[in-house]
């Protein structure tokens, strides 16, 4: 049985989110919440994480509060954005680390991010963790923020793709699951989404030429998670996260009919009440809400709005 049946028979998820905890260890009121309102799955930050031990043991708890298998998500993609940190774990290279080297020799590229990200993998698999929030397919342009940056693969989306279908290889090679991040593209957005909504004025036709085709070449991968921002050839008035239209077009368009995570829910990006926030993403079309910063009274918000989870969401989960 895979994973993900597993985690479709544990009868105490019920809920299309993802929730962040407080602290190392779970408290007594997340576990009472956590076992009453119960996520897909679970997502880990620096604040976190002490030692391999701990980490272990709160990976651990979680599955006992939740009585069987759920995701367990952290961001480990190497160079700034790494939970996982030295002096405990190893420090591995950033995306324009290979982007610089598959300009040098594409085969020794790949060959070098696979096995990159077999070690990250198992480095995870170690302390309970299932899903790395990697690759970044976003595609550079001269006015790329830098909260994208050096984390990207490059500024031609055929290098992009390649070398992000190795990340996935890697990933996958040691049972972990890849999240395609952040569709339909980040890379013309000039301001970071955690503080401010990113606007982008590109046409539809400049977006099919270099945004999307990553996309569309990784299709194929289990879980993506959208881009909170705003594409005016798309919908002048949402962001991808909470557009229809947006969502449609990922859905159609780029192909990809998996399961659809928002980026965080708590980014400034997004406006409006946590209920109302996560209310826009389902009604959208994105399949879970993410929610990382483990603050309870905004879980409680967000736990209002939730709906139980539905076949048609299992059917697309196991798939």
């Amino acid at each position: 049985m895979t994973l993900l049946q597993k985690i479709s028979q544990n009868r105490k998820v019920t809920k299309p989110v993802i929730y962040g905890v407080e602290g190392a260890v779970l408290s007594d009121a997340e576990k009472y919440f956590f076992s009453k309102n119960g996520g897909v799955g679970f997502i880990v930050f620096a604040r976190n994480i002490e030692d391999k031990h701990q980490l272990k043991e709160l990976t651990k708890s979680i599955r006992e509060v939740m009585e069987g298998e759920v995701l367990v998500l952290v961001d480990q993609e190497g160079g700034s954005v790494a939970r996982l940190k030295e002096p405990v774990w190893k420090k591995y290279p950033s995306g324009q680390y290979f982007a610089d080297l598959y300009q040098e020799n594409q085969n020794a590229a790949k060959e070098a991010l696979f096995k990159n990200f077999q070690e990250i993998a198992s480095d995870l698999v170690e302390v309970g963790i299932n899903v790395d929030c990697a690759p970044v397919l976003d595609v550079l342009t001269p006015k790329t923020h830098q909260v994208i940056g050096d984390r990207a693969y490059g500024n031609n989306p055929k290098q992009v793709s390649d070398l992000a279908r190795k990340v996935c290889e890697g990933l996958l090679s040691k049972e972990v699951y890849p999240v395609i991040k952040h569709i339909p593209g980040h890379g013309r957005g000039t301001s970071d989404s955690h503080l401010e909504l990113p606007k982008v004025d590109a046409s539809i036709d400049e977006l099919r030429s270099l945004d999307f085709p990553p996309f569309i070449d990784l299709n194929d991968q289990k879980f993506a998670m959208t881009a909170h921002i705003l594409y005016s050839a798309i919908d002048k008035e949402n962001c991808a996260t909470t557009s229809k239209k947006a969502i449609d077009l990922i859905r159609n368009e780029i192909g990809f009919q998996n399961i659809l995570m928002s980026d965080d829910v708590s980014m400034k990006a997004l406006s409006g009440s946590f209920y109302e926030k996560s209310k826009a993403i389902l009604n959208a079309g994105c399949d879970l809400v993410l929610h990382c910063n483990g603050i309870m009274e905004e879980m409680l918000e967000i736990n209002s709005a939730l709906p139980n989870l539905t076949d048609n969401f299992w059917e697309k989960f196991t798939k």
